[in-house]
């Protein structure tokens, strides 16, 4: 008999019938744990208490004022680090849903993802890393996990949230063998060790991943032409969104002087149609892998993944984004100015520690101490701390 329960596609998209993964997924029964013992809570599992922490995190709270693309102050509309990470949750845990996968630790790991990112977006990050060269540098993914595991301070017992394993798990999404190494001597057998092993995260780590993906490549077309930056003619000649724009319009002519709306459709429809490429190609995935246990399913390759044909014009979009958005003249110059804030805050710090919070100047590693309250800052009070510091108002 087969492990797989059928049941119906979820609204929205068309009727087929689908095959559950609860087998595969996480069980918060049987999470393998918190760093520091605690009692489990009466009304919530692991992964809930998890997801609560986070939202009601310091770091999470500063999300709203923290760049995706566009700074900030450029504009009410855009998106920030805190409505994309938002956007990733709703994305991850209609997918998760849909598998039979456990939602709860989707939305926990796509709520912390961006923890680390610095202000100013990639152009923070790009920056902090440089003046970091030297003192181990600097990477947002493990900083998110660092923000949960050291940073946040909330509890008398141990610093950071003591999250579960398997949130952090899904935090640590990258990692380099040298600073898996690291990791791994100071946590044996920990979030580390499947970049060691080569082994997989859970499915649900690998969904958010995913989601990620899907969610910034969709909203940074609406920010993109809500900018000005790109126009409707230039998406047009990418595959992906031409199709559905083609599709909005044959089912919807009266579109065609509504471009707002027409848009919105575009992109709900390009949204809807990956979300379920990505439902059947992972259940075929797990079914051609013969996966029947989570743990057979961290030693086969990754499985929760886009169709080769969607995956192609996926990337045919992100490669479109990066070339005219994330690369666009204008871009491109508030981006050096960013970048000529966060070196500038950091040499400061650095020559005058006593210029950060208490705590920060306090630490025995100034150059991490430095990175860690520059990451851990909104937009808006880096332009103030590098205007207050240099007398110079670049933003």
């Amino acid at each position: 008999m087969s492990m797989y329960a059928e049941s119906l596609d979820f609204s929205g998209g068309a009727a087929q019938a689908q095959t559950s993964l609860s087998a595969l997924a996480c069980d918060p029964a049987y999470s393998r744990g918190r760093r520091f013992a605690e009692a489990p809570a009466p009304t919530r599992n692991a992964f809930q208490r998890d997801r609560d922490r986070i939202v009601h995190s310091t770091a999470f709270r500063r999300l709203v004022y923290k760049t995706q693309v566009f700074l900030n102050h450029e504009g009410d509309l855009f998106r920030t680090r805190l409505t994309h990470s938002l956007e990733v949750a709703q994305l991850g845990r209609s997918v998760a849903r849909a598998l039979g996968l456990k939602e709860d630790l989707v939305e926990a790991v796509a709520l912390a993802h961006d923890l680390g990112h610095t202000p100013f977006g990639h152009a923070g990050q790009d920056a902090l890393h440089e003046c970091m060269v030297g003192h181990g540098g600097f990477e947002h993914n493990l900083q998110s996990l660092r923000v949960v595991d050291q940073l946040e301070e909330r509890y008398p017992a141990f610093d950071g949230l003591n999250l579960s394993f398997e949130t952090r798990e899904g935090i640590l999404k990258h990692c380099s063998r040298s600073n898996a190494e690291a990791m791994e001597a100071l946590e044996p057998g920990g979030v580390a060790r499947r970049f060691l092993d080569r082994t997989q995260p859970s499915l649900e780590a690998q969904l958010c991943n995913l989601a990620d993906a899907i969610a910034y490549n969709a909203h940074d077309i609406d920010d993109g032409v809500r900018s000005g930056l790109i126009t409707i003619e230039q998406l047009l000649q990418v595959a992906l969104f031409a199709h559905y724009h083609q599709q909005t319009l044959i089912e919807h002519p009266g579109l065609s002087d509504k471009p707002r709306r027409l848009l919105y459709e575009t992109i709900r429809r390009m949204l809807s149609d990956q979300v379920y490429d990505v439902i059947n190609t992972t259940q075929k995935n797990a079914s051609q892998a013969g996966v029947r246990t989570l743990a057979e399913a961290r030693l086969a390759g990754p499985l929760v993944a886009f169709s080769d044909g969607m995956k192609a014009r996926s990337s045919e979009l992100k490669s479109f984004l990066f070339a005219q958005l994330y690369r666009h003249p204008q871009v491109m110059h508030t981006t050096a100015q960013a970048q000529q804030v966060v070196r500038e805050l950091f040499a400061a710090y650095v020559a005058q520690p006593s210029e950060m919070s208490a705590d920060f100047a306090a630490s025995v590693d100034l150059h991490r101490s430095v990175a860690d309250y520059i990451a851990g800052m909104t937009d808006r009070f880096a332009l103030r701390e590098h205007e207050r510091l240099t007398g110079c108002k670049l933003l």
